[in-house]
């Protein structure tokens, strides 16, 4: 990528960032009860990696 980037660009690559982020680790109790364990990672809408997956960013 190049060395300068758009900051509009910037931001859409932020968001994307911040979509790859493991949920907060209060929604599992919230969402499935407090007997249930599960990973936080579950919840999480986008799994993309940055070596899997490119974006259209």
């Amino acid at each position: 990528m190049s060395r300068f980037k758009p900051f509009a660009k910037k931001l859409r690559l932020i968001k994307k960032n911040a979509q790859t982020r493991w949920a907060p680790f209060w929604t599992v109790p919230k969402k499935y009860g407090t007997g249930r364990r599960v990973h936080p990672s579950r919840h999480t809408a986008c799994k993309r990696s940055w070596r899997r997956t490119k974006t259209k960013a």
